[in-house]
């Protein structure tokens, strides 16, 4: 395997997301794999700054040993900037270029119970097309029973709320994702 390392995608509106994929990186860096944390260009009239992200490449996503895909919940589904990036990756698709790489997927909602299982299962069903393998977060993580907020066994999440922080559970329920999914692309135990 020349160069490993884990793509963290994701589209942050407020700084939740962001905070998750940073979480995620962590986990995964602690386990000695490299990341590259990656962001898509907003969509919208006033033409938003990105601030100081690097925006992805499909060359990236290519050459990436492992994906982890994040978005904010907007009613349920992916944001849009994400889907239009991912909307763009037929020609991967046909190819059958991200078939069997790992991949986990991530997202914040304003509210309990505001859609996190259904925004991951969206953003897993373009793993699942691209025929990627997908991992979850799993109850050995110990976070995943005390967790008032965000965590699902479908991938790190959080309750954001009016707050911008990650709460403790959050953080650490996305930082050993990010590791589960280094051990795996690393051949290490998972």
């Amino acid at each position: 395997m020349k160069d490993p390392y884990l793509l963290v995608l994701f589209y942050s509106a407020s700084g939740n997301v962001r905070g998750l994929a940073h979480a995620i990186a962590n986990g995964a860096e602690y386990e000695g794999l490299p990341t590259k944390l990656r962001t898509v260009n907003r969509i919208s009239r006033e033409g938003d700054e990105i601030g100081e992200e690097i925006i992805c490449t499909k060359e990236e996503l290519v050459n990436c040993s492992g994906l982890a895909l994040g978005s904010p919940t907007r009613f349920g589904s992916m944001a849009a900037p994400l889907k239009y990036f991912l909307d763009q990756t037929g020609d991967l698709w046909s190819n059958n270029a991200l078939e069997n790489k790992p991949g986990i997927a991530f997202t914040s909602t304003g509210s309990m119970h505001g859609g996190q299982e259904l925004t991951i299962m969206n953003l897993i069903t373009f793993m699942f097309h691209h025929g990627m393998l997908i991992l979850g977060s799993p109850y050995s993580i110990k976070e995943m029973h005390s967790t008032k907020g965000g965590g699902t066994p479908y991938g790190p999440s959080s309750v954001s709320g009016n707050q911008t922080n990650l709460t403790n559970d959050e953080k650490i329920i996305a930082e050993k994702s990010g590791g589960r999914i280094a051990r795996f692309i690393l051949n290490k135990d998972v």
